[in-house]
């Protein structure tokens, strides 16, 4: 039942937007290059699910290296950071620095840097976009340490790496996933933003641009829901690495 109270609800609105959506194409006539139907981007869907799969799967792939590489690059430099105390109140501006990029001037600049055959450029969009919110959770976790665990620790002369082993990490989890809910979405938008501005054309991004250029609106919609569901899948796979690594968080 309780499963029920919570994807129910989501689920009818979904369902009451679509046929709004759908009536509101057709009885007003809107234009489809304006707003094509969800009918017309079921059918193109339907019909380019080869290409939306393979396109899915090309900027998957850069999304999830980016994702990877930067949620490991913030970890390790907010545990660095946390255990000096005037770097931490340096790093945060900076970070807030590089979360303040825009893609669209930093793609550009990337892509320049690197082969037009090389996916490095959007994976590192990608890491450079998820970086920001796991560092500040995971930065926020590691300071947010209980003193009678510190002082237990200390009466054990524990070092510096026992403690962030047994004390800091496991009680940053809570945030670290809380970050990587985050940046699991964000380095799904920033994989496809950043394949509007050259490069290889296998990704959703490039295929989204190509058909609205043939004024292929509703295929354009298509794999726009196709980048939809990839940030879905991440983030639901995010949720599920959260229950794993936390079991008693789900039994809470």
């Amino acid at each position: 039942m309780r499963v029920v109270r919570t994807v129910l609800p989501p689920v009818l609105v979904g369902i009451l937007a679509i046929a709004g959506w759908e009536l509101t194409v057709k009885l007003g006539r809107v234009a489809p290059f304006i707003l094509p139907a969800p009918s017309a981007i079921w059918e193109q869907l339907v019909e380019q699910r080869s290409n939306v799969f393979d396109a899915a799967l090309a900027s998957g792939a850069n999304a999830l290296v980016g994702l990877i590489g930067g949620s490991v690059v913030a970890v390790l430099a907010a545990m660095f950071a946390s255990r000096v105390s005037w770097l931490a109140d340096i790093s945060v501006p900076f970070a807030a620095v590089l979360n303040a990029l825009p893609i669209i001037a930093l793609a550009p600049i990337l892509n320049n840097m690197f082969e037009s055959t090389s996916s490095v450029p959007r994976r590192l969009v990608a890491g450079i976009i998820a970086f920001f919110p796991v560092f500040i959770n995971t930065l926020r976790g590691l300071r947010e340490v209980d003193p009678t665990h510190r002082e237990l620790m200390d009466s054990y002369a524990a070092s510096g790496w026992t403690f962030a082993r047994l004390v800091r990490l496991p009680g940053a989890l809570p945030y670290v996933f809380t970050g990587l809910r985050q940046a699991s979405s964000l380095a799904v938008i920033a994989a496809v933003v950043a394949e509007y501005f050259g490069g290889l054309q296998d990704g959703l991004g490039a295929r989204i641009t190509s058909a609205a250029a043939f004024t292929a609106y509703p295929r354009a919609w298509a794999f726009v829901v196709g980048a939809c569901a990839l940030g879905l899948v991440f983030y639901l796979t995010t949720l599920l690495l959260e229950r794993l690594a936390m079991p008693w968080k789900a039994r809470s």
